[in-house]
């Protein structure tokens, strides 16, 4: 089994302050992993440092051997991502985003529609192509967020918190997708609150805590969040 994701020693620090210190894990291709942890464990912000949104201060990400440093360009078409907010161009209708997906990674036209015909249908949104974003509530916008990721074959998949704001036929039809990608040898790497999924849907798991590991392994093992603990300053 080879890994897609490598994460190495990762440090990073927003003014000054520690907010990543010594991250280290791997996903393999196939697997799907839970990125678990409290609001502010640093779940999101090590999903933005495996994207290169934010600048790390040591460590070695890499997808597929690809590093991020030295093919940075290379690398960034290896992996698509759901973020938990849609970030969508007010400018741009609903297709026009698939066209701009479509064209960023270089995906056939005709194999394009087709996967575009096949997600707005299982989506439930066929009949929204022309519309603009700020038309669309919210969760009409997350689908249409969540398709956009899904249309290109990469060989990783980065999601925080997939099942915010898509209806229970949207969530269901989600984890059969994921599943899927997971059987054609997607890598998958997630975060989430509802850990109820995660046991149920992933292989693996790591758990943050105040930007460190504090533990990690097969979800089996998973046996939950404890209550963080508040101290005195």
């Amino acid at each position: 089994m080879t890994n897609c994701l490598e994460v190495k020693d990762l440090q990073l620090s927003i003014r000054n302050k520690p907010i990543l210190q010594d991250i280290t894990f791997a996903v393999p291709n196939g697997k799907i992993m839970a990125l678990v942890g409290h609001n502010g464990a640093g779940k999101s912000t090590t999903m933005k440092a495996i994207m290169g949104w934010q600048d790390k201060d040591e460590g070695e990400i890499s997808i597929q051997g690809i590093q991020q440093d030295k093919h940075f360009l290379r690398y960034k078409t290896q992996f698509s991502y759901i973020p938990e907010e849609p970030l969508l161009m007010s400018e741009l209708t609903v297709y026009q985003h698939f066209q701009l997906y479509g064209a960023s990674y270089q995906i056939e036209e005709d194999l394009l529609n087709e996967r575009v015909e096949y997600y707005t249908k299982e989506f439930e949104i066929q009949d929204k192509l022309s519309e603009f974003p700020e038309s669309l509530s919210k969760g009409m916008r997350q689908k249409v967020q969540t398709i956009c990721a899904l249309l290109p074959e990469v060989p990783l998949l980065l999601i925080d918190e997939p099942f915010m704001g898509l209806d229970i036929y949207a969530a269901q039809f989600l984890i059969e997708e994921l599943k899927n990608r997971k059987e054609q040898g997607t890598a998958i790497l997630l975060t989430t609150h509802q850990l109820e999924k995660v046991t149920d849907l992933c292989d693996y798991y790591v758990l943050l805590s105040n930007g460190v590991i504090s533990e990690s392994g097969e979800i089996e093992a998973f046996s939950g969040l404890q209550r963080r603990e508040v101290h005195d300053e």
